[in-house]
């Protein structure tokens, strides 16, 4: 639910990490998304919430996320352009000691084309 206009944004969202030492359930991250997106957020924050909560959770040498959505407040109001879709992404790295050195062979540009479809 946008938090400017307090209209509902839809869309899908594609995650991609990197394991080190844990693997984390699919139903997992769907649940974590689920409970972020119940709140009043704008689309660029939740996409950093989820890659946050990935990124702290399950301590993967990188996270990257991506969402794509319809803002109902931009298909019925205003420039009134139904079907237009908005995407965000955001990508995490793991800077533990431990961890600095794998993580930093993957740049941002790899994980953004790993969501690439």
């Amino acid at each position: 639910m946008c938090e400017h206009h307090l209209l509902p944004f839809f869309g899908h969202a594609r995650l991609v990490y990197v394991p080190h030492r844990h693997i984390a359930g699919i139903s997992k991250i769907a649940r974590a998304l689920d409970v972020a997106a119940r709140r009043l957020q704008v689309q660029e924050r939740l996409t950093a919430q989820l890659a946050d909560a990935v990124l702290g959770r399950v301590q993967p040498l990188a996270v990257a996320c991506r969402l794509e959505a319809e803002h109902l407040c931009m298909s019925m109001r205003g420039v009134r352009k139904p079907g237009h879709r908005v995407i965000t992404t955001a990508a995490r790295m793991n800077t533990a000691a431990e961890t600095a050195d794998c993580a930093a062979a993957y740049s941002r540009r790899d994980l953004l084309d790993m969501l690439a479809v």
